[in-house]
């Protein structure tokens, strides 16, 4: 018997995964904050599908939790797939973000996602097939202002990723980063989406639609995955333009974002 682990699997898309998984028939492994109803998503999927699910609930950003539970997990729930899914972001000038903001976006986004996939390679490794999907954004592929650090930690999370791919190839370990665009996570997103009008919902999609084309092709193989058409399209147009030119672009859109969400 193995597991798929994931991480931010209470709410939003790592809720998306975790039930998109279940009905592949994949036993679970659930990590999310403490209060997260990851326990209670858990009872949940257990009642609907017939597989083995297991949540705990502690700070993927707190080393000392990471190493205390991390072992006992695995030596329980054999891990084949790694599904990192939990960060974090943000927007607003630079000049007024909070120090420990900044600092949870690199915590979380980049060394929780580091050291969690430093721990587990050796038990994915185990196996004669084995995934990792790192969940980065469309925000990796460019800078933006008023956000900052959290497309720079997404341009982490896909270089790592494909480092790893091309570090693993040969073995029976893939590695694949998902790069999806806007999600309706919540209420104040959803806000922020739909008064930015069309243009701005077109890369839309629900979070069980990414989650059902992020695993589909991870399995596959592949390693880059953007969800949806109008966001593969999108990206194609963005790269054709001078990176400065896109910098602006994107950045103005985000100012606007700002104002939607006052």
């Amino acid at each position: 018997m193995t597991y798929t682990l994931i991480t931010g699997a209470s709410a939003g898309l790592g809720k998306a995964f975790a039930i998109q998984c279940a009905r592949m028939g994949m036993n679970l492994v659930l990590i999310a904050l403490p209060g997260g109803q990851a326990h209670s998503l858990a009872r949940h999927i257990m009642e609907e599908y017939p597989v083995d699910v297991r949540a705990f609930e502690f700070d993927l950003t707190d080393v000392d939790q990471l190493q205390y539970h991390l072992p006992a997990i695995l030596d329980a729930c054999p891990v084949d797939f790694l599904i990192n899914n939990a960060g974090v972001g943000g927007t607003a000038p630079m000049a007024e973000t909070p120090l420990e903001n900044i600092d949870r976006i690199i915590q979380l986004n980049v060394r929780g996602t580091a050291l969690l996939t430093r721990i587990l390679i050796p038990h994915l490794l185990e196996h004669s097939r084995s995934h990792i999907l790192n969940i980065s954004s469309m925000a990796a592929f460019t800078p933006i202002a008023y956000k900052t650090v959290y497309p720079a930690s997404k341009a982490f999370i896909t270089s790592f990723s494909l480092g790893l791919r091309e570090e693993f190839s040969g073995t029976g370990l893939s590695v694949s980063v998902a790069c999806p665009g806007p999600i309706l996570t919540n209420s104040g997103t959803a806000r922020r989406i739909i008064g930015q009008g069309l243009k701005a919902r077109l890369g839309l999609l629900p979070t069980h639609e990414i989650a059902k084309v992020a695993i589909r092709l991870t399995l596959a193989g592949q390693p880059v995955i953007i969800p949806g058409v109008a966001n593969r399209i999108s990206h194609f147009l963005m790269q054709l333009m001078p990176g400065n030119l896109r910098l602006r672009i994107i950045s103005r859109e985000v100012k606007k974002e700002m104002q939607f969400s006052i």
